[in-house]
């Protein structure tokens, strides 16, 4: 089968998977995406921020050896490190993948720790999108706590995707989820929060790209401030990355 015949077949495939899940839930989508064969072998990506134990303990209730993967962008913040640990072991997550870009990478690139003043996207692919590349080589496809409210980039998503330029299949659980609905489902189930949110970062990336929202702004307001950018690159549409006011 060629490449354009795959994501051809697999189009056809994503579209009857969210005709077929259309007024369903998170832990169903979760459910066929981790047992049904037409989705392969999946993993997670967490950026365990601001609402990701949500999906989280989503994934552990349904199986807890999902393979989970953290990038490591050795900029994250002290409080995100000890919140990984934390949520990690209070949910018995079996497969957590920490991973991080090559030493040697980062040396030859980005010797002083600077590229994020100078070039922000260079930096993610660099500390982000190559090294979630490599961490995804061997999976069909990748589970993301993405919500349609985030932003205007993801006003449209679905529950199940298609990365044209890998072949793989994203699948999106909360993607119909409310602002409400994240907050409710973590005072339910008592999960722990992230510290940085009480000190005024709802969404938590890299520290030197994330600053504090005033109250009234946007959630992802503080993300790369200023800049023309809105998504650190792992995730696309159509094979490209999406910025800032473009359609999702």
């Amino acid at each position: 089968m060629t490449a354009v015949t795959h994501i051809s077949a697999l189009s056809t495939t994503i579209a009857a998977l969210n005709t077929e899940f259309r007024h369903h839930g998170a832990t169903a989508v979760l459910e066929a995406a981790l047992s049904r064969p037409e989705f392969g072998k999946i993993a997670m990506v967490s950026s365990f921020g601001a609402e990701s134990v949500a999906l989280l303990h989503l994934v552990a209730m349904v199986d807890r050896t999902t393979p989970v993967l953290f990038i490591d962008t050795q900029m994250l913040f002290a409080e995100t490190l000890a919140y990984q640990a934390e949520v990690a072991e209070r949910l018995g997550l079996k497969n957590l993948r920490v991973v991080r870009a090559d030493a040697a990478q980062v040396a030859r690139r980005d010797p002083y720790g600077a590229l994020h003043m100078s070039d922000p996207d260079a930096c993610c692919d660099l500390r982000k999108t190559d090294v979630l590349d490599q961490a995804l080589g061997g999976f069909d496809g990748w589970i993301t706590g993405r919500k349609r409210f985030q932003s205007g980039t993801r006003a449209q998503m679905e529950f199940f995707e298609i990365e044209e330029a890998t072949g793989r299949i994203k699948v999106n659980p909360l993607a119909y989820w409310a602002p409400g609905d994240v907050a409710a489902y973590m005072e339910e189930n008592r999960l722990p929060r992230h510290p940085l949110v009480a000190q005024g970062y709802p969404s938590i990336g890299c520290a030197p790209c994330t600053s504090k929202v005033s109250p009234g702004e946007d959630a992802r307001a503080g993300r790369w401030r200023g800049a023309d950018k809105e998504e650190c690159g792992i995730h696309f549409v159509n094979g490209r990355m999406t910025r800032k006011g473009e359609a999702a």
